[in-house]
């Protein structure tokens, strides 16, 4: 009985997992109106030396404003996982130029779709 109720968890949480896709390809491109199509209404930023809570609008000016100025390469994803708050998280690589970027984000569910809480892009 506790291997089929084990077995159970493990394929639902397997199933819960957000699907990063959408994300990912809108930090390789640079797209700041797709990436912020999933921030939540509000979303904390840390933004090389700018960080803060903004709003949904304000939130997508800012990164708008970063891809201008620092149009990406690529975007690699490296790490991802669920930390102790059920919030989903991804580590990737950014490259800008010759320099890398660290960018990180956390996802909640909210109703059927994961939004964005928190998005950090810093140089590595």
């Amino acid at each position: 009985m506790k291997i089929l109720l084990i077995t159970l968890l493990m394929s639902t949480s397997v199933f819960a997992q957000p699907d990063f896709s959408g994300i990912t390809k809108a930090l390789n491109t640079g797209d700041a109106s797709i990436l912020a199509g999933y921030f939540d209404e509000n979303v904390e930023l840390i933004v090389l030396d700018d960080e803060g809570i903004y709003g949904k609008a304000q939130a997508a000016q800012i990164v708008k404003k970063f891809f201008a100025e620092y149009p990406p390469k690529s975007f690699k994803l490296v790490h991802q996982g669920t930390n102790n708050k059920s919030l989903h998280y991804c580590i990737g690589d950014m490259t800008i130029g010759s320099d890398t970027y660290r960018v990180s984000f956390y996802l909640k569910q909210v109703d059927d779709q994961y939004l964005i809480q928190e998005l950090g892009i810093e140089e590595d």
